[in-house]
């Protein structure tokens, strides 16, 4: 017999079946698994990352597998350009660096990041497949209203910090620059952009960037570095929207702990401004060069009574400016000091020397100590931090937990 000349076809039942398979069980997008040997090429690589740090042994983490791979298929359809937005994963007791390098302390976590830097707030809505899939859709919109009549400036809220960018042109390498730095930015500072004939009259000097700070009366601030490098303007525009001393509130309170800094508190009555304002001075005359080892807070003391009780102060005591170190609170001796050249700098000195917590235990260092004065000392510890624990998030495991108790 001579062989077929061609090869066998599947049987039309089989075919049907398989196309059937097919539409009701399509293929599963697959989550990039992250390691130390290709996570910064993968995220320095996407416009938009989201990734889920989590244990196995976690079983909120195993619940959430599967909604993270079905909203990655979703915004993958939406999105096909592998780099435009990537979904990945951790295993955090595999690669405890990785989880360590970016302050993980709960699980499961999700991050996100633009061009490889991870941003400060996490995902933290609900855990499902379309509040995922919205909150990517979400960082995926343009971050910047485009102004149609310089008179819209006119009318800004001048509550709200502004950037504003005049460009010649849209496809430029300084809107681009400054594009990706509004996307990084955009929950701190409203950002706007005016382009051509619209722009004219604010480009006398080529391209240009401004700084509108809240106050009707503030005056603008203008941009003079290189609208190419987005490190000069990223960091500019950072120190504009960023404010020196922040809010402390039950809403992000979670989210300021995850940056992993010590805080400088001042508890103050709400409508105390005038302690604010100078609690705001000396921060910038003495600690301006201590930003990026502590975070400069404020808190409203009736909203954050349970922590003054931590330290044994009450509403009533306030103005007071303490530390918590995450590991105990520290008390600020007297808030009448505060304008004491390098008084407040010291206090946040000995906090990184240590000092704060062995005085705390021991009582005065002998150096301290007057001639033929006793060192007293301490058998109580200093209070315990109040707002590491502040605001913890639902349906999360810390990293504390034995993972025995699951």
């Amino acid at each position: 017999m001579r062989p077929a000349i061609f090869p066998l076809l599947p049987d039309p039942g089989c075919l049907l079946l398989l196309l059937v398979s097919w539409l009701f069980n399509p293929a599963r997008s697959e989550i990039t698994s992250l390691d130390s040997g290709n996570i910064d090429d993968i995220l320095n690589n996407a416009d938009v990352a989201l990734v889920n740090f989590y244990a196995d042994w976690c079983r909120f983490s195993q619940m959430l597998h599967p909604i993270f791979e079905e909203a990655s298929n979703v915004i993958k359809e939406e999105y096909p350009d592998k780099n435009q937005v990537v979904f990945a994963r951790v295993d955090c007791d595999q690669h405890s660096d990785i989880a360590q390098r970016y302050r993980i302390s709960k699980y499961p976590t999700l991050k996100l990041f633009r061009n490889g830097m991870m941003m400060k707030r996490e995902y933290r809505g609900q855990r499902s497949v379309t509040a995922i899939a919205d909150y990517i859709r979400q960082q995926k919109s343009n971050p910047i209203r485009e102004v149609q009549d310089l008179e819209e400036i006119s009318s800004l809220d001048r509550s709200r910090r502004t950037i504003i960018g005049y460009f010649e042109q849209k496809d430029s390498d300084n809107y681009r620059t400054f594009e990706r730095v509004a996307n990084i930015l955009h929950d701190d500072c409203v950002f706007l952009s005016a382009f051509g004939a619209i722009s004219k009259a604010e480009r006398f000097s080529g391209d240009n960037v401004i700084y509108k700070p809240p106050g009707e009366n503030a005056p603008d601030m203008v941009y003079l570095g290189s609208l190419t490098n987005f490190d000069l303007i990223y960091a500019w525009t950072q120190d504009k929207c960023v404010p020196l001393v922040r809010e402390i509130t039950f809403e992000n309170g979670e989210e300021l702990t995850e940056e992993g800094l010590p805080f400088l508190i001042l508890f103050h009555m709400k409508d105390d401004l005038e302690s604010l304002e100078k609690f705001q001075q000396e921060v910038a005359r003495q600690l301006i060069g201590e930003k990026g080892t502590i975070n400069f807070l404020h808190a409203d003391c009736d909203k954050f009574r349970h922590p003054l009780l931590h330290i044994q102060k009450t509403p009533a005591d306030c103005p007071v400016i303490a530390i918590d170190s995450f590991r105990h609170m520290y008390v600020f001796p007297d808030f009448s000091d505060l304008s004491v050249p390098g008084k407040l700098k010291q206090f946040v000195l000995d906090l990184h020397s240590g000092k704060l917590h062995r005085e705390f235990h021991h009582g005065p260092d002998p150096t301290d100590v007057a001639p033929g004065q006793p060192i007293q000392d301490l058998a109580s510890s200093p209070p315990e931090s109040s707002f590491q624990k502040l605001a913890p998030s639902e349906h999360r495991y810390t990293l504390l937990r034995e993972k025995d108790e699951l």
